[in-house]
């Protein structure tokens, strides 16, 4: 039995052993292409840029300012946030602005920041910030709020900026997009 064992591999080993010594035994190397930019093979027509100074994208399915919010229960015994009277234009009295968004589904828990910023405003620095917030999202998660406070002083009439970030801290590699609003003048 051992004999017909090591015969049955004898061509085995001879094919191995062939293939490991010359190593091209059964086929010839492909040419090389020299002095080729990588450019070439890339198709860039297909692949457009992503606007951070715009709304978020391919994360959420839904994103909005509104004036408030309420929470529903949904078809799957979820808790669902949904906006109250949305818009982009909020009046000078307005105690807080709410941005109300769901997400697809997620394998991971993370964060969603808001971070707003005096855009256009008369008398205000518009790179320092105003208020932020952050909300936690689990895994089951598929909705959630950010809920921006007026300053001590109220918001002034103008336009502002807010700058969404995810993930588990504020860095320019986790901003995603930036959504804006408009204080009108008057209550």
């Amino acid at each position: 039995m051992h004999k017909v064992i090591a015969g049955s591999l004898m061509p085995i080993l001879l094919l191995v052993g062939s293939v490991g010594v010359g190593g091209n035994a059964f086929a010839e190397e492909p040419p090389l292409t020299r002095d080729v930019p990588i450019q070439e093979f890339q198709n860039r027509a297909e692949t457009p840029s992503y606007n951070y100074d715009a709304p978020p994208q391919g994360l959420f399915r839904r994103i909005q300012f509104a004036e408030s919010f309420e929470e529903e229960l949904g078809f799957r015994r979820t808790h669902e946030i949904v906006p109250i009277n949305p818009t982009d234009v909020f009046r000078s009295d307005q105690p807080t602005v709410f941005i109300v968004f769901s997400v697809y589904p997620h394998y991971e828990s993370y964060q969603v920041f808001g971070v707003c910023f005096p855009e256009q405003v008369e008398g205000l620095d518009p790179k320092k910030s105003l208020t932020r917030d952050t909300m936690y999202l689990a895994l089951e998660d598929e909705s959630g709020y950010l809920k921006l406070a007026a300053p001590a002083e109220g918001w002034r009439p103008g336009k502002y900026k807010v700058e969404i970030y995810v993930g588990w801290q504020i860095n320019p590699a986790n901003l995603l997009g930036t959504m804006r609003f408009t204080v009108a003048n008057g209550s």
